[in-house]
């Protein structure tokens, strides 16, 4: 005995909308969710008031002035720069290193040396700057030095590198190693090989690579409150002026800082794209 087909409930294009819609309502509420207090936060650096709190008293730039002319604040800016460039250029430096050489090569203890390279991902960093303050402290009593803008390099680039290497690592894996191979028969070089073939086609990941690690050195906390001793970054500025007291002031400089960040993000992606 034949029985019916039965009909389904919904057919494939009404399906393919709900998923889409359930996808995209998602994603948005997600964006949402992590933009609203970014966004709060902006609104409430353009207000009259002292007190960053609702009702708004009114609309003013006079935070930005005063952030503007604050030394305080740009000397920590100025810090910042300093230790995110310098960290920033060793940092994806030996990174990109370590990529090529955890990607390209085949050694006896590749695997360890990966593990070992990327072993500061796992490290949180409050606990990972308490345990180079220890052991800068430990040298500072031997040679006589102390915490500063140095030993924040130092600990900014254990924590930034291994994610450099990840980042390079990716575009390492989809390099096209016959290039080289034609090059050579071509008679090119070694160093020739590396600096018309492999470092161009790098480049677009490195350059993201770089941009990625100059921001987690730029906002990063933990490790300079711990390792920069007497000077101040931008965010132990923030931290010390929150801690005293609530302000629109510390609102406009988030503003300030967010929207550079969010240019490199952009143009990070675009390179990204184009490797």
């Amino acid at each position: 005995m034949a029985y019916p087909t039965p009909t389904p409930w919904l057919n494939a294009r009404t399906e393919a909308r709900l998923a889409n819609l359930l996808l995209y309502g998602t994603t948005a509420a997600v964006l949402i969710f992590f933009y609203i207090p970014i966004f709060t936060l902006i609104a409430f650096s353009f207000q009259e008031g002292r007190y960053p709190t609702l009702p708004f008293e009114g609309v003013s730039l006079k935070w930005y002035a005063a952030l503007f002319q604050n030394s305080s604040a740009g000397d920590a800016l100025y810090n910042s720069t300093v230790i995110a460039v310098v960290a920033t250029l060793f940092a994806t430096l030996i990174g990109s290193a370590a990529a090529i050489v955890a990607v390209r090569y085949r050694f006896r203890f590749r695997i360890p040396f990966t593990g070992l390279s990327a072993a500061p991902l796992a490290f949180p960093q409050l606990l990972l700057g308490i345990v180079l303050l220890l052991w800068f402290s430990v040298l500072g009593r031997t040679f006589d030095f102390n915490t500063g803008v140095t030993t924040a390099i130092i600990g900014h680039v254990v924590y930034i590198t291994p994610f450099a290497m990840v980042i390079v690592a990716v575009q390492v894996f989809n390099f096209d190693s016959t290039l080289e191979d034609a090059a050579r028969d071509c008679g090119a070089s070694t160093l020739d090989v590396y600096r018309y073939i492999t470092l161009p086609l790098l480049w677009p990941g490195i350059f993201s690579a770089g941009i990625f690690a100059f921001l987690l050195s730029w906002g990063n906390f933990y490790l300079t409150y711990s390792l920069a001793g007497s000077t101040r970054t931008l965010p132990t500025f923030v931290f010390s002026g929150i801690a005293t007291g609530s302000s629109p002031l510390y609102p406009a400089i988030a503003t300030v800082v967010f929207i550079p960040g969010i240019l490199l993000v952009i143009l990070a992606d675009r390179m990204r794209r184009k490797g």
